[in-house]
């Protein structure tokens, strides 16, 4: 088998990386040499392969899916907003500079030619590639400089598959309104369509998607149920549920464990949260004002892309208070962790030079030209650790023992570090949570979770729902073949021009 499709979604969080890291598995599983691709990623959640380059994590998980190690080709451009008007361009892994979305689009010609190659040489070294789109198909003002929905399907000759949500309402809708302001050569490609996080007796779909087939001569390939368990490594802040709590709370063993995580605006590799969601007995919960910490066990800053702005509005928001206030553990992960420092200097990032961190930790933070992208591995609390880097940002000076090896710093209740995935580590996560338990006078006992494994069966559960309820083999007939011929325009999108 040789063959490329590209899976598009009707919105943003329809299901594109998820059923892009199913199909990779689903394949996988049957013996053939399949990756992912996403040829632009706008995203804040970013991932570090082995040789030493940045990709969206959705692609990194992707990868997990098809058994493959982590690769920059995977990802050829990775956009990571710093603001609602600029993004810092990541190509091939490696942060080239910042643009606004104007002068973004002026850059899109050369890129295409970069993506394009990108996607020749993983068609050239593999069986198969299974791309994903980025937002909607339908962003038709954005159409004229796309790479990576429709203008690099047509570009590429890929069949293509419109993912639909079910579960916010109006898919039928979503989905042939995709199609019809599409023009006709995009049309030509859409080949079929999917509905996603379907609750309910199937059956009841049946004249829908009768219909939906009539309407626009592609039929429905797969109806996915909703599934209790897919959220990690969620790739849209949209994933989490609507109240802010990460992940589905399982009973404690003893006490609970409530922890607030702080939702920063431009929050980054919010995921680290997720592996203490996965402990039985944890709550976590995003939180945006100061009245949430009153009852937290435990704080967490995570990363941000834009660490003194975030700052600001800790600040703005009284959260900053808060925070100095609380007398339980506190932890910051990379942004986080700068934030907690006495003193940041950045003339990188955000240009505002000198300024006052929270101070609970007694480091100065120096934001470098360069940003450090590595896999360490060391020791924290005596267990054998692994995690990523992903900054600008620099402790040059401190007082307080380091964390994770000579990195990072603690006290005797507030702790940070520079690394992310370290909660990712069992033994680690676990001391840690006794630790944090103990400070907040919690009778809390962890489980003895392996948050690999919970990955693991994850992508395995993709796999399975890929299997069961999506007809496989008109997916591979697609693979093999491209996109059926005479498929029909539907108005109004631009039509066929005329012989």
């Amino acid at each position: 088998m040789r063959g490329s499709m590209l899976i598009c979604g009707t919105t943003s969080d329809a299901g594109k990386s998820v059923l892009v890291a199913g199909l990779c598995r689903f394949l996988a599983r049957q013996g053939v040499d399949v990756v992912p691709f996403k040829a632009q990623n706008m995203s804040n959640n970013s991932f570090v392969t082995l040789d030493g380059g940045e990709i969206g994590r959705a692609q990194a998980l992707q990868a997990r899916a098809a058994f493959k190690e982590p690769s920059v080709r995977f990802n050829p451009v990775l956009l990571k907003p710093g603001s609602d008007r600029t993004s810092q361009v990541v190509l091939h892994g490696k942060a080239v500079g910042d643009v606004s979305a104007m002068s973004y689009r002026e850059r899109k010609a050369q890129l295409l030619d970069e993506v394009l190659s990108t996607l020749d040489g993983l068609r050239r070294d593999h069986e198969v590639v299974i791309c994903e789109g980025a937002g909607s198909p339908a962003e038709i003002n954005l159409r004229a400089n796309d790479i990576a929905n429709m203008g690099l399907a047509t570009r590429a000759g890929l069949p293509t598959l419109v993912v639909g949500d079910i579960d916010r309402g109006g898919v039928f809708a979503h989905l042939f309104g995709t199609l019809a302001v599409l023009d006709a050569a995009d049309q030509a490609l859409i080949s079929g369509f999917v509905v996603n996080k379907f609750r309910g007796d199937p059956r009841l779909l049946e004249p829908g998607l009768r219909q939906i087939n009539q309407l626009t001569g592609r039929p429905v390939l797969g109806v996915l149920p909703w599934r209790e368990e897919l959220w990690l490594d969620a790739e849209d802040s949209l994933s989490y549920n609507a109240d802010g709590v990460i992940g589905r709370p399982r009973p404690a063993l003893k006490d609970w464990l409530r922890v607030a995580v702080i939702r920063l605006p431009r929050i980054s590799n919010a995921t680290d949260a997720e592996a203490l969601a996965c402990e039985p007995g944890v709550s976590v919960r995003f939180v945006t004002e100061p009245s949430r910490l009153a009852d937290a066990d435990l704080v967490v800053l995570p990363g941000s892309k834009a660490t003194v702005d975030d700052l600001g509005w800790l600040r703005e928001t009284g959260l900053a208070q808060a925070i100095t206030r609380f007398d339980g553990p506190v932890l910051g992960i990379c942004g986080g962790f700068q934030m907690l420092s006495r003193r940041i200097e950045d003339d990188v990032e955000s240009r505002h030079g000198t300024v006052d961190g929270l101070g609970l930790l007694d480091v100065d933070i120096r934001f470098q030209p360069r940003k450090t992208l590595a896999t360490p591995e060391s020791v924290a609390w005596g267990e054998r650790v692994t995690g990523y880097e992903i900054h600008h940002g620099q402790v040059v000076r401190s007082t307080e023992q380091p964390l994770v090896g000579d990195e990072g710093a603690q006290t005797d209740r507030v702790l940070g570090t520079h690394w992310h995935g370290l909660l990712e580590n069992d033994g680690f996560r676990r001391r840690f949570l006794r630790w944090a338990a103990e400070r907040a006078g919690r009778d809390f006992e962890p489980a003895e979770v392996s948050f690999s494994a919970a990955r693991e069966a994850q992508l395995d559960l993709l796999g399975d729902l890929v299997a069961e309820n999506m007809d496989t083999k008109a997916v591979i007939d697609l693979l093999e073949r491209g996109a059926p011929a005479g498929l029909p325009f539907v108005p109004p999108g631009a039509p066929p021009a005329a012989e």
